[in-house]
């Protein structure tokens, strides 16, 4: 725990930072500060913007709260905003752009909800103390008073600095009231630990025990994109073991804690669960760019069919036979349940379902077709597929795991020669549709097709013929075809 001193050392640091951050949009902040003060209302930066400029992390998303009303920010933005639309007007909210800028001014809210739909019955407040109190997290209840030409006053009644300070998830209000009237602050709380690092208080985290069955409210579109967000963020292992030690996970993605297998003295194996969340992490070391949700995804989802093929062996050995097929049908099955799309459902489903074959290749015994089959089965995922493979090797055998991956690093060799040799990027057979029917003499219909799929097979065993041999290869498959 830090000392008194080095928690206002740093408190001093960090307001300082934040003002460095708000001078620095001086541009949007004096205007608006000025159209308001002028106006005789009061305008704070509040929320999630506020948090993000103290840890030097703020965005182009700005969100305000005002105790003038929507119609009234409308007419103070008009002319100087941008663009401006009122999606949000119902509960409040009036949105605008100004240069890169993404603004959001709501008026104060005291909101009471119907603990049924989670829909607020809005109600306005007057004050900005009743605003904050109403919001999920005390680091989320501290604003930043805009005065007039971009002035700006720290206020924080709720002790949300404390918070920050301390690396804890608190809630404004009791936890209990505060997940009643919106049970997605619950999985929200999971996704701010993975977001920021930071831990639940003891009371949040025992209310989300108590209360997890609360989340079963929420609509599936907006648990994924909770979901998504957390599996984004910086420690998403931190913030997946919060929701399966809380009870979230078996609600929402009950195949996560039913990886957690009992391990008898017998039947010796990995803890398949934090297997998992290794493999999570280490697929993150491996991007080379911005977060990739695919393969993140694919990462945590890999092995999930392993509960359902686990087999005891003679001899105190377990297996997982085919945990890759069910493991690719839990995936589709669990994804299309949380609504996401057809192409995420099927990309992190394919990469389940190849994530196993490299452990065929051997030492190097693939034919040149298998590896071609590999590449063409990837297809566009390979660089996923690349990267889950690296990562799924876990073992603390030093020996092996550099066995693995120079056999790997053996694979993606050959893999390269091949693109060089074979455009392999476009796996097509040799010939065309329009070449099949000229050759067979046949019209367009089911047997063009089962002609065409039969050389893209054999392109895929022999790699590229000339066009000599693909017709012949071609009308010697024709001759052994039944013809009607």
């Amino acid at each position: 725990m830090n000392s008194p001193s080095a928690d206002a050392d740093r408190r001093t640091r960090l307001l300082a930072g934040a003002d460095a951050t708000l001078r620095a949009l001086s541009d949007v902040l004096a205007p608006l500060g000025t159209r308001f003060a002028d106006a005789g209302h009061e305008l704070y930066l509040v929320g999630g913007s506020v948090r993000d400029a103290l840890l030097g992390r703020l965005g182009t998303d700005l969100d305000f709260t005002t105790d003038a009303r929507p119609e009234v920010v409308q007419g103070l933005l008009r002319g100087w905003a941008d663009h401006q639309w009122d999606t949000g007007i119902d509960f409040g909210t009036v949105s605008a752009a100004k240069g890169p800028e993404q603004i959001e001014i709501t008026t104060f809210r005291s909101d009471a909800y119907d603990r049924v739909s989670r829909h607020p019955i809005v109600e306005y407040g007057t004050r900005l103390e009743e605003d904050l109190v109403r919001r999920d997290f005390t680091v989320n209840a501290m604003a930043v008073r805009i005065g007039r030409g971009g002035s700006a006053e720290f206020v924080d009644p709720l002790g949300g600095m404390e918070a920050l300070l301390a690396g804890v998830l608190d809630t404004p209000a009791l936890p209990e009231d505060s997940f009643h009237d919106d049970p997605l602050r619950m999985l929200r709380a999971a996704r701010f630990v993975s977001q920021l690092g930071f831990a639940l208080t003891e009371r949040v985290h025992s209310a989300i025990e108590r209360m997890a069955d609360e989340i079963l409210r929420i609509s599936a579109e907006r648990v994924q994109a909770e979901l998504d967000k957390l599996i984004l963020g910086d420690y998403p292992v931190q913030g997946i073991d919060i929701m399966v030690e809380t009870g979230l996970a078996a609600r929402v993605l009950p195949e996560i804690p039913a990886m957690k297998l009992e391990i008898d003295e017998h039947h010796q194996h990995k803890d398949v669960y934090w297997h998992s969340l290794t493999v999570l992490q280490q697929a993150i070391d491996l991007e080379d760019g911005d977060p990739d949700l695919v393969l993140r995804w694919a990462a945590l989802l890999h092995d999930i069919g392993k509960p359902a093929t686990k087999r005891n062996e003679e001899g105190g050995g377990v297996s997982f036979h085919h945990h890759e097929v069910v493991g690719a049908k839990f995936v589709r099955k669990r994804m299309r349940a949380l609504k996401y799309s057809k192409q995420m459902i099927d990309d992190v489903g394919q990469l389940v379902f190849l994530h196993l074959r490299f452990h065929g290749y051997g030492k190097g015994q693939w034919t040149d077709s298998a590896v071609r089959r590999y590449v063409h089965d990837a297809g566009h995922l390979l660089p996923k597929l690349h990267k889950l493979v690296r990562a799924d090797c876990t073992t603390r055998n030093k020996r092996r795991a550099a066995a693995l991956q120079a056999t790997y690093d053996d694979l993606e060799q050959r893999i390269s020669r091949l693109i060089e040799q074979e455009d392999m990027a476009r796996v097509r057979p040799d010939l065309d549709g329009n070449a099949i029917m000229e050759l067979l003499g046949i019209p367009a219909g089911p047997q063009v097709g089962k002609a065409w799929n039969f050389l893209k097979e054999l392109r895929l065993d022999r790699g590229p013929l000339d066009r000599d041999e693909a017709e012949a290869e071609l009308l010697k498959w024709w001759e052994q075809q039944p013809k009607a």
